[in-house]
């Protein structure tokens, strides 16, 4: 399907998402957000992983600025409401997300990278909450942030609009990985193909596990996760799994 603001490519077993508006640092407009939503639910069981990544010097400069002046109430809650519903897509995707950022990644675009399942950073990248600044508190990006990183950064990084360098994100939980930009392509893949080698249902019910038990108090956690371990326990590949660990051969997924 063609999009007007990104591209969607398929590399063997991973989905590549690319946010295509260089010329506009990859700001997230209303349609482009809509367009994310859309390309990430049509993706099919050909795609193990998904890798979101940005063309052009920046990898997201946030929302768009420009579409969002003197505009009317029901337009702004439009756009929060297609930003919320993109992120919430991205945590409930049965594949895992990878952002792969190479530059700056400032407001609702540091939201984006925060909401995905993993992030591999080149040195050179920055993460901002810089709305306080122009009068626009990053509401909707401190909910990503303060559940990737411990609150007192969260805090600074939202009252101040300071950026932090890769290497602090990578310190802070933001960010799992930091590479030389020249290895992030490599990085990411290889990451990806890890990721893809394991069996695609386990995977996704795994992720689907671990967003859900961040939601509740410890005992509630332990009842849910005891819930779906029993259930994966019972399971084809799982059983296919520990046959192989004992027999000392690789694993066949079948998927189910």
């Amino acid at each position: 399907m063609a999009y007007r603001n990104i591209l969607v490519e398929q590399e063997g077993s991973t989905a590549v998402v690319t946010l295509n508006r260089p010329e506009r640092r990859n700001a997230l407009s209303l349609e482009m957000l809509q367009e994310l939503t859309q390309a990430v639910r049509a993706l099919g069981p050909e795609a193990r992983v998904v890798v979101l990544r940005g063309n052009g010097p920046a990898f997201s400069a946030g929302h768009d600025l420009a579409e969002m002046q003197a505009r009317d109430a029901a337009f702004y809650r439009e756009l929060f409401e297609a930003c919320t519903a993109l992120m919430e897509t991205l945590q409930d995707l049965a594949q895992p997300v990878i952002a792969q950022v190479h530059g700056i990644a400032t407001a609702a675009g540091c939201q984006l990278a925060a909401s995905c399942d993993l992030v591999v950073a080149a040195q050179e990248a920055r993460f901002a909450t810089p709305g306080v600044r122009i009068g626009l508190f990053c509401s909707t990006p401190m909910v990503a942030l303060s559940r990737a990183v411990g609150s007192k950064r969260a805090l600074e990084m939202l009252l101040t609009g300071d950026a932090i360098s890769a290497q602090e994100a990578l310190q802070a939980g933001l960010v799992n990985r930091v590479v030389p930009a020249a290895d992030l392509l490599e990085t990411v893949r290889g990451l990806a193909a890890k990721i893809a080698a394991s069996s695609p249902s386990v995977v996704a019910l795994g992720k689907r596990a671990f967003w859900r038990q961040l939601q509740m108090p410890q005992p509630l956690a332990y009842d849910y996760a005891q819930d779906v371990m029993s259930a994966n326990a019972a399971a084809g590949d799982a059983q296919e799994g520990m046959s192989a660990f004992l027999e000392k051969r690789p694993p066949s997924w079948r998927g189910r």
